[in-house]
């Protein structure tokens, strides 16, 4: 694979960008080309990096006609989530808050906020948009079991004093 420098020192600068790089596929990015600019073949490439030959090739062929840019992620494109800016903040407050008496729940589940999505923010999503817009928003699906709001602490403590002949201990 014959390469050449674009610019002089883009080998090095490279070579340090890999060295700082966090993502594995931008470093790999960065080093394949690297090693392409000191001479190294395809093959050798991709044992080193543990790549395919496309891969190898995909990037220092970018380098080659782009230079250096050419070896950044783009953005990606998407759709804009159904649930946004205002009504983002307006949903997090709304499940701050806990469920109210018209929610009929004693905890708020993925369906219960998709419904409150559609009638209170109206916009129409699906459980799938609902979960993952409830992780942006850094909420987890990992929380204690919600207590009953009629639950009776004492009668629960004297059940158990009751019965604590009968259960067993092993």
């Amino acid at each position: 694979m014959h390469v050449r420098e674009r610019e002089a020192g883009d080998g090095a600068t490279l070579r340090r960008w890999a060295l700082r790089e966090k993502n594995a596929a931008q470093k790999d990015r960065f080093m394949g080309v690297a090693l392409a600019i000191e001479g190294m073949q395809t093959h050798a490439i991709q044992s080193v990096l543990g790549r395919s030959r496309g891969f190898v090739q995909r990037w220092v062929y970018a380098y080659r006609e782009d230079g250096i840019q050419a070896l950044h992620e783009k953005p990606r494109g998407g759709s804009v989530p159904k649930i946004h800016g205002e009504n983002r903040a307006r949903l997090k407050a709304r499940i701050d808050a806990g469920p109210t008496a018209a929610d009929k729940v004693c905890t708020l589940r993925g369906k219960d906020i998709q419904r409150i999505a559609g009638e209170e923010l109206g916009a129409t999503v699906s459980l799938t948009s609902v979960y993952r817009t409830l992780h942006a928003m850094g909420y987890s699906c990992l929380a204690p079991r919600p207590r009953h709001e009629k639950q009776d602490l004492a009668a629960q403590k004297k059940f158990k004093e009751r019965s604590a002949p009968f259960l067993s201990v092993r």
